[in-house]
């Protein structure tokens, strides 16, 4: 080996330290918001603040984005140490939320300053460390130059003090000159944010103080931080109803009617994961206007990946998007990879994956066949039922021929023999889901059914031929019995040739004239 040489470490890795990391701009938000939380869980521990809050300030017109915390800040003289170094972070793994060191330089690929502003309490002074993030992106593409990473950075921040109140303490960091549509959406960010943020679940969430009280029963704490966005306060964007259409134009059409819990353990009987899902009244695929869908990973209640992250896992795919929910790593050994996008692979992560596995593929996967079972019943009770009002309808307004009353009787048997044997199909669910455990939303399911439907087979429809059926032109009383059997075969002729809604609005137009 040449003693002489020496390892260069190119400019380049700075941007793939930075904007290259990630696919999606949004990400600079978690990632300021998990370094905010990480000191305000060290201002808490050392007694200087009792909750801390988060700050973020989204200005589109001066293209401006601020993320502020009231937690410990960082002391004048490690400020160069802490934000100018990169992957020398002294966070803790599988304790601290953060821990690489990469993800406060986030910002550098979206602006042109990157602004950090810090004080800590008993020094009477603010350090601003500026990045050059205009002058950065210049030096990287000039393919001219071969300059080293420690080089650039030192050629593109500065470093300034200012008085300030000894008393103070925060962190502040600043994105000017934004250059990212997406990041000055406000509307956008608090939906992305309801999601990947560690906050708490809104009051008018039906369900929030159920999941909060089991959690409080399995001793799990779930980290919750204060943050607002543009001073209104942000919550988890989980509500109790489903809708269909799109965001322009939806339309209620169900609820949440209850939540289950479900967890696991290492071979230590160490927890591993805890989570809750959502029962809707169909228990059926929710669609993208529902933002909140799908079962998230958390790791410390911070999002890992996405809605789709955990589709893999599935034995059926599309059952990942029937619910809402939450899977909440809590094992120290579970390690968000540098993307977080999900964890680093280690014998823990094996073991969490098999066994997640196991839950969807077992209790989740039976719950939603079953679920569909009990849909497709409630359909063909209900189909009948339907068919069976029409029928005494036609037999008080009368039928066009005896044709159309034989049709409406062979039809109304065979929606019969359906309805009985989907009620004894639902019988016979409600039976195992009394006796099975993973079955018992079912019993929710189908109660709730039953609320807004009769799943009952109606018997009391006469199924026979009656010996003198009415007929419509029965009542055509202006016409004559000779005149009214002309006109029948002339609405049997209209029944026969024309679609049904047409056919009878035609008939009715000809009763009107006769009666």
């Amino acid at each position: 080996m040449d003693n002489n040489f020496k390892t260069i470490i190119g400019k380049d890795v700075i941007e793939s330290l930075t904007i290259g990391m990630y696919d999606d701009s949004r990400f600079i938000y978690r990632e300021y918001i998990q370094n905010a939380a990480d000191q305000i869980d060290k201002a808490r521990q050392q007694g200087l603040i009792e909750e801390g809050e988060i700050h973020i300030v989204i200005d589109a017109e001066k293209k401006l984005i601020s993320i502020e915390d009231d937690a410990t800040g960082i002391e004048e003289n490690k400020v160069v140490e802490i934000l100018k170094n990169i992957a020398q972070s002294t966070k803790k793994r599988g304790i601290n939320k953060g821990f690489r060191g990469i993800g406060r330089l986030g910002g550098l690929g979206y602006c042109e300053k990157l602004v950090f502003e810090t004080s800590f309490k008993g020094e009477a002074v603010k350090s601003i460390m500026t990045w050059d993030a205009k002058k950065l992106k210049a030096i990287i593409n000039d393919r001219e130059q071969k300059e080293e990473a420690s080089d650039v950075i030192d050629a593109v921040t500065t470093l300034e003090t200012k008085k300030e109140d000894a008393n103070k303490h925060y962190f502040k960091v600043s994105l000017i000159g934004v250059s990212n549509k997406d990041l000055l959406d406000v509307k956008e960010i608090r939906t992305y944010l309801s999601m990947v943020a560690p906050v708490a679940f809104n009051k008018s969430f039906v369900y929030a103080k159920k999941i909060y009280d089991e959690l409080k029963k399995e001793e799990i704490t779930v980290d919750e931080y204060k943050t607002f966005i543009n001073t209104e306060q942000l919550f988890k964007g989980y509500n109790s109803y489903i809708y269909e259409g799109d965001v322009n134009n939806k339309k209620k059409i169900g609820e949440v009617i209850d939540v289950l819990f479900f967890k696991d353990y290492d071979p230590e009987s160490n927890k591993l994961f805890w989570g809750w899902y959502g029962i809707t009244e169909k228990n059926q695929s929710l669609n993208q206007v529902n933002f909140a869908r799908g079962l998230r990973l958390r790791k410390a209640n911070i999002q890992i990946g996405n809605e789709s992250t955990l589709t893999k896992l599935h034995r059926d795919k599309r059952f990942q998007f029937y619910f809402f929910g939450e899977v909440y790593g809590l094992h120290q050994d579970l390690i968000p990879n540098a993307r977080r996008d999900y964890f680093s692979e280690t014998e823990t992560f094996y073991d969490f994956e098999n066994k997640l596995k196991s839950f969807f593929h077992t209790t989740i996967h039976k719950l939603c066949y079953t679920a569909s079972d009990v849909n497709s019943a409630v359909r063909t009770i209900n189909s009948y039922n339907e068919v069976a009002e029409e029928f005494e309808k036609k037999k008080e307004e009368g039928f066009v021929d005896k044709e159309e009353q034989q049709s409406f009787l062979e039809n109304l048997k065979k929606k019969k023999e359906e309805a009985e044997k989907a009620e004894r199909k639902l019988e016979s669910i409600k039976t195992k889901s009394a006796e099975t455990d993973t079955l018992t939303p079912i019993t929710k399911i189908i109660e709730r059914a039953t609320l807004n439907h009769t799943l009952t087979v109606k018997n009391n429809v006469e199924t026979e031929v009656a010996e003198e059926p009415v007929f419509r032109t029965d009542k055509l009383i202006r016409l004559n019995k000779q005149e009214r059997k002309f006109l029948g075969n002339i609405f049997t002729t209209i029944r026969n040739v024309l679609p049904k809604e047409t056919a009878e609005l035609l008939i009715l137009k000809i009763e009107e004239d006769y009666k």
